[in-house]
């Protein structure tokens, strides 16, 4: 259902007055991050259908409300306030790249909202009205970097992202990382590209002319959205190979793989918190459901996916407990609500308002499923303010009352700052 045209008005946060629950679901379903997003779109529907099956929400039923931002980004903003105002939702389920959760931040802590976020992202974030339930960098970016330096014996480093604020500040982290473990400024190499970006030849050439130093060298990939299928082609086109420079990627799933002969991607790397291939009886279940309900039994499951299946699960549980959909009892309700993840554990959503992950490094294999080779022996706590920057370096996040601050400085003593 397409949300209507836009209209202004307070929210009152009474939506279970209606006759149905409303849920938001915030996707872009065209334009460069459709490939990525429209999966969401289709599993959060799914997701609804099965607790409408089990009984819906507090004796009502749930209702989907899909609007498309079309991977514009001020265009996010005016679909989420278009929820929020005129449809009314009881919280919102949306966003890929940080730009776009940064485009509707300000409308969601406006008109308090709730947004469950789904994908990984670069920290140094923490408000009230946001659930983040992908990973923190201590969530994957890190671990990947220390993975590729102990088991590869990586010493030169190729930190290739999109140009905006996820990539950059991801790779800002894990610049300031390398340092303090060593890394000569000349054995890294920063790039940036545009969205939906396609001609990878050079770029894919000075990766190989710098990665002939002697030194063994990788690439760490924030590369978002389609541009991955021509990068990983190009990679093939000119010979790079994953035993002579090991891609590991932070975006790139079951979903992006699909779309691109993998045989020459053999043994290349992704750091994610679920992979398709997990084999646990929740997993069976979860992909058996989604094949049946989007009518294809070749379709692939991926992280984001699982991260929305915990986020909604969250969501309901701490509905439930709250006894009400209005915003303030069910945030404060989210905090330390757990629920089965899909590796196998429970997941936890913590004071920070980010949940337990465990920590997973896939070497992709050739029908596109990634076959594990390490992963944390528990779960990992998300770190909202990066230990490695020295302006997040001192700030935690504690959304419980008296505290309720997203950036409290323990050296300070105050909360003040950053969202």
């Amino acid at each position: 259902m397409v949300g209507a045209s836009l209209l202004f008005g307070a929210m009152t946060g009474k939506a279970e007055a209606q006759d149905t629950i409303k849920v938001g679901i915030l996707h872009s379903l065209s334009g460069t991050m459709a490939i990525s997003e429209t999966t969401l779109k289709d599993v959060m529907l799914m997701l609804i259908e099965e607790q409408n099956k089990k009984g819906g929400l507090l004796g009502k039923k749930l209702e989907a409300v899909v609007v498309d931002p079309a991977s514009d980004w001020p265009l996010f903003a005016e679909k989420a306030r278009e929820l929020l105002t005129v449809n009314k939702v009881a919280a919102v389920f949306g966003c890929w790249t940080s730009v776009s959760r940064k485009s509707v931040l300000p409308v969601f802590e406006e008109l308090n909202g709730i947004l469950f976020y789904p994908v990984q992202y670069e920290g140094e974030e923490s408000s009230r009205n946001v659930f983040y339930t992908g990973a923190a960098p201590n969530q994957q970016a890190i671990p990947a970097v220390d993975y590729l330096a102990k088991q590869e014996g990586v010493q030169r480093w190729v930190l290739a992202g999109t140009d905006y604020v996820y990539p950059r500040t991801t790779n800002k982290i894990l610049e300031t990382y390398l340092k303090d473990k060593g890394v000569a400024a000349s054995d890294i190499m920063i790039n940036y590209t545009p969205f939906g970006h396609s001609d990878w030849q050079s770029i894919v050439a000075e990766i190989k002319k710098f990665g002939s130093a002697g030194k063994k060298t990788a690439v760490v990939s924030t590369i978002n959205g389609d541009a991955n299928v021509p990068f990983y082609k190009e990679l093939a086109n000119q010979g790079i190979k994953a035993e002579d420079i090991p891609v590991v990627a932070f975006s790139v799933g079951e979903e992006e793989l699909a779309g691109i002969d993998t045989g020459p991607l053999v043994g290349h790397l992704a750091a994610w918190n679920y992979f398709m291939s997990i084999d646990t009886p929740e997993n069976k279940d979860f992909i058996k459901k989604w094949q049946t309900f989007i009518k294809n039994p070749k379709r692939v499951t991926n992280d984001p996916m699982e991260a929305h299946y915990i986020g909604f699960n969250m969501w309901v549980k701490a509905v439930e407990k709250a006894g009400t959909v209005d915003v303030d009892p069910v945030i404060d309700s989210l905090i330390g609500v757990s629920v089965p993840n899909l590796t196998g554990g429970y997941s936890a959503m913590m004071p920070n308002h980010h949940i337990t992950k465990p920590v997973l490094i896939g070497e992709v294999q050739a029908d596109g499923q990634f076959d594990t080779v390490w992963s944390t022996p528990g779960l990992v706590v998300g770190d909202e303010w990066s230990d490695f920057l020295p302006d997040s370096k001192d700030l935690i996040s504690d959304w419980r009352k008296p505290l309720s601050c997203g950036n409290f400085n323990v050296k300070t003593g105050k909360c003040g700052g950053a969202s």
